[in-house]
């Protein structure tokens, strides 16, 4: 059991969990998002639900009142799109909320290393001239 403890109690592993359920509340708010301003941006120019749209491949198509089809080959193309445009507008978001953020922060840490580095490689030069000098005047 303490092994199995020090392995929840790892960094990576709380993470993880955390990332999971902020990825979860995230989906809702991505799906409200394309129910409720993608879908009637798309029903202006067909229907409102993207799932409606479908093609018979095969036969006249016949669909039950549930839904789902009793005769023919329907392909559910709506859906398709529909699961498309969830996952376009979760990676946008995700890569515009915390990659680039993220990069540009990294960036600048990297940046002030450098800086910092630089400053040490003077300061260790101009103390060696110091004690060469020193050297040279005894």
């Amino acid at each position: 059991m303490k092994g199995f403890k020090e392995f929840l109690l790892r960094g990576n592993v709380v993470e993880l969990a955390v990332a999971v359920v902020i990825g979860a509340a995230f989906t809702n708010i991505v799906n409200a998002f394309v129910k409720g301003v993608i879908n009637p941006i798309v029903g202006v120019f067909g229907t409102k639900d993207l799932g409606s749209y479908s093609s018979c491949l095969k036969g006249p198509c016949e669909v039950s009142a549930t839904g789902e089809p009793t005769s023919g080959i329907l392909i559910l193309w709506g859906t398709v799109l529909s699961a498309a445009l969830q996952f376009l507008i979760t990676a946008a978001v995700v890569y515009f909320v915390l990659i680039v953020p993220m990069n540009r922060m990294a960036a600048k840490r990297k940046s002030a290393v450098e800086a910092a580095a630089e400053a040490e490689a003077k300061e260790v030069q101009l103390l060696t001239e110091i004690r060469d000098a020193l050297v040279a005047a005894r």
